[in-house]
């Protein structure tokens, strides 16, 4: 029978520092070698049970960062609700305050904030306690957050039952680390301001656990970093992403590009604000509208409306109605025979409209782009478009 994890309540879901878990008692270097828990990176430790996604890179890598770092651009955008954005082995990238320097890591990317004061990118960590410490930013015309009460996290047993995954017997979901049922309530006033604090420390100088929501940018400033420092199609992909969620708006990522056009990229920034819509309805149709117009194609409507004769409205993933031609892209679930059937009425619909329709598969959007190109070229010259 094996033997039962080694879990001091203190760590359970957490992610911390080995050698101040050490020096505080709570594990040796034979239970940091257990199954209990996972290294992420030099001398930072997660729970096993967390989920292995972009998120827990994150707060590993504030873990090893000076105080005042913020996790920015496609990784904010993660944890602002863009799962696409980055996975569990991609860089993480950070924002430091201009004064400060950070050596360089494996995974981590730097990145310094200006030293104008009009920046308003920066977030205040959670926790009123963050807000009055001289070494943690406050965020550059940005309103200090005020922190949620911690509660106390229900017995081990029963918080497992709660989070196990349906189907999946034995297997556990990593509870949100905004939540606050799922960290451990504090059990003195010294520990209450830790929990409220996200660089908790157990003494002067010696961070061990990074407690509740990783610091991040805000959705308009990461999408303005990402469109700085991403790839273009990836960039207009990823604030697709966060319009598609509501995080952030056309008229906040207008005023974000105003703020910062005298600034490096600025006007790369507005080049890439200028090919997103946010109608795109997944990554590869993002990916592809872009694609095509960097290939030299008339720019496509996302979601056009197209009544066709039986009196329903459709919309083609891409479209250009002055040419009644549109793209639909195909990923995986479109394999399914019944979503083909459906698939093939919706087609057969677009035509008695008099549209000409072509399909775009994933394998063919990464493998044979070019000649995808060249198809829908002539599809809009053969109905009327001039190169």
């Amino acid at each position: 029978m094996p033997p039962h994890p080694h879990r001091p309540p203190e760590l359970a879901w957490q992610v911390f520092r080995g050698s101040e878990a050490i020096r505080r008692g709570l594990l040796s270097r034979h239970h940091l070698r257990g199954a209990s828990w996972i290294r992420l990176r030099q001398d930072v430790y997660a729970d096993a049970r967390l989920d292995r996604d972009h998120a827990l890179a994150c707060r590993a890598a504030l873990l090893r960062l000076p105080p005042g770092a913020a996790i920015a651009g496609p990784s904010a955008a993660y944890l602002h609700g863009v799962e696409h954005a980055a996975g569990f082995t991609d860089d993480v990238h950070v924002l430091l305050p201009a004064t400060v320097r950070a050596d360089s890591q494996p995974g981590v990317r730097v990145h310094h904030a200006p030293m104008s004061s009009t920046r308003s990118g920066l977030l205040v960590p959670v926790g009123s306690a963050a807000s009055t410490r001289t070494n943690t930013p406050v965020g550059m015309n940005q309103p200090a957050r005020t922190s949620r009460t911690a509660g106390t996290r229900p017995p081990v047993a029963a918080s497992l039952a709660a989070d196990r995954l349906p189907g999946a017997p034995g297997r556990t979901r990593s509870p949100n680390p905004a939540d606050t049922r799922n960290r451990p309530g504090p059990a003195d006033p010294q520990n209450a301001a830790a929990a409220s604090n996200p660089f908790a420390e157990s003494s002067p100088g010696a961070v061990m656990i990074l407690a509740g929501p990783p610091p991040r940018t805000e959705p308009a400033a990461c999408a303005w970093e990402t469109a700085v420092w991403a790839d273009p199609v990836e960039a207009v992909g990823i604030i697709d992403g966060l319009l598609r969620t509501g995080s952030v708006n056309g008229s906040a990522l207008a005023s974000e590009a105003a703020r910062n056009a005298c600034r490096p990229g600025g006007r790369r920034a507005v080049w890439v604000f200028g090919l997103t819509d946010g109608l795109a309805q997944s990554p590869p149709e993002s990916h592809l509208r872009v694609r095509l117009v960097l290939a030299g194609l008339p720019r496509a409507v996302a979601q056009y409306p197209v009544r066709v004769p039986t009196g329903l409205i459709l919309h083609p993933d891409l479209a250009w109605p002055e040419f009644r031609v549109a793209v639909e892209y195909d990923g995986q679930w479109h394999s399914d025979a019944d979503r083909m059937h459906l698939d093939r009425r919706r087609l057969n619909q677009f035509v008695a409209a008099g549209w000409l329709v072509l399909h775009v598969t994933g394998r063919r959007l990464r493998k044979e782009f070019p000649a995808l190109v060249r198809e829908i070229r002539a599809a809009l010259v053969a109905r009327g478009w001039r190169p």
